[in-house]
């Protein structure tokens, strides 16, 4: 079966993937471009689970002031190396994280973070849990997971804070 030069730029622009990935997907789900989509998040999920254990020193620390100065976020992304941490992928993960804890308040970073006796929505208060603000249809989880999968390294919220004045 061929794959047409344009599906592979179409499913490469959704996805963010590679183009021999987005080809081999897009062969493998016999041109169906949901089906290969499908494909390369499960595939992004299988890397990120590999990469899950591998130790992220480096990184960024990205700051987001709320237009009027009354609401300010930090957060420190961490990857395996300081060129993925250059990346655009890497800066717009950190800005959009930043964005999302300025906006949503997050208490924690996952559930792991939570004592077991306390009575908490998590989906509210755990950042990696949290409907993503830029993509409804996504969590905070898996807009790391995607760059994962883009960058091939294993990528880590170590921690962040959120100021708000006057609280």
């Amino acid at each position: 079966m061929q794959v047409s030069t344009t599906a592979i730029k179409e499913l490469r622009e959704k996805t963010g993937a590679g183009i021999m990935d987005c080809k081999k997907a897009l062969l493998e789900a016999e041109g169906n471009p949901e089906k290969a989509t499908e494909i390369l998040n499960e595939r992004g999920l299988d890397l990120a689970r590999k990469k899950a254990d591998r130790e992220a020193s480096n990184g960024i620390i990205e700051a987001y002031v709320h237009q009027g100065g009354k609401i300010a976020a930090l957060v420190e992304l961490n990857c395996e190396t300081d060129f993925v941490a250059r990346t655009d992928e890497f800066k717009e993960l950190a800005h959009n994280l930043a964005l999302q804890i300025a906006a949503m308040s997050p208490q924690f970073i996952s559930p792991e973070d939570i004592d077991q006796e306390t009575d908490i929505d998590t989906e509210t208060a755990c950042l990696m849990l949290q409907t993503s603000i830029k993509d409804p249809s996504k969590t905070v989880q898996d807009l790391i997971t995607e760059t994962i999968a883009k960058v091939g390294e294993n990528i880590k919220v170590h921690r962040f804070t959120r100021f708000e004045l006057g609280y």
